[in-house]
């Protein structure tokens, strides 16, 4: 099973988790919650060889937009589940013609391949629905445990064909991170990503 992991800001340097090739979008500019056009034809083009299957995992969680990205390259219908612990399918600050974090959903709502119910699941996983045990994000978070995230998503591959899973929610230095905040997250990445390998169906 192919691993993604999207470089924006480093931070996947600096925690110690399960190897993956990793995509290099640090030197690009407009990405920081808000996504310009120049830099989402990169992201998408880079994105584009390697499909929507497996594991991407998409930095903090101003990065969540990256999922659109991936739903894009899903060539059969399909639904969307989302673990998050804010909707991100808000209007954008500066209206339709720029892509932010909080708006991706309702981009997402419009792929030709979307639908409200479907046999097959992509699944996208913001960390700021977990507790602070379990992650330190740069959002607020709500009170899921790790635990329970784990036994929703068991859930929901034993009645659905999971067609890729996306994961974001670090926290960077520049953010405020500290060494404590760092190891949680990279115990909690370590976790995931195990989990994820065992998941059966996973594609």
């Amino acid at each position: 099973m192919q691993v993604i992991k999207c470089n924006y800001s480093g931070i996947y340097l600096q925690e110690d988790f399960l190897d993956g090739t990793v995509l290099d979008f640090s030197a690009l500019e407009g990405t920081e919650c808000y996504c310009s056009a120049e830099s989402a034809a990169a992201i998408r083009s880079a994105l584009a060889p390697y499909g929507p299957g497996g594991i991407h995992w998409i930095d903090s969680g101003d990065y969540h937009y990256t999922s659109l990205f991936i739903q894009e390259l899903i060539t059969e219908p399909y639904s969307l589940v989302l673990f998050d612990n804010h909707p991100d399918d808000q209007p954008g600050a500066f209206g339709t013609d720029l892509l932010s974090c909080g708006s991706w959903v309702a981009e997402v709502r419009r792929l030709p391949n979307w639908r409200s119910q479907a046999e097959a699941v992509y699944i996208s996983i913001d960390k700021d629905v977990l507790s602070r045990d379990y992650a330190r994000t740069n959002w607020d978070q709500g009170d899921m445990t790790l635990d329970g995230l784990f036994s929703a998503i068991t859930d929901i591959s034993l009645k659905h064909r999971i067609i890729g899973v996306d994961i974001c929610g670090e926290l960077t230095m520049l953010q405020g991170a500290c060494s404590e905040d760092v190891s949680i997250n990279s115990k909690t990445n370590r976790r995931i990503q195990e989990f994820l390998l065992n998941l059966p169906g996973l594609e």
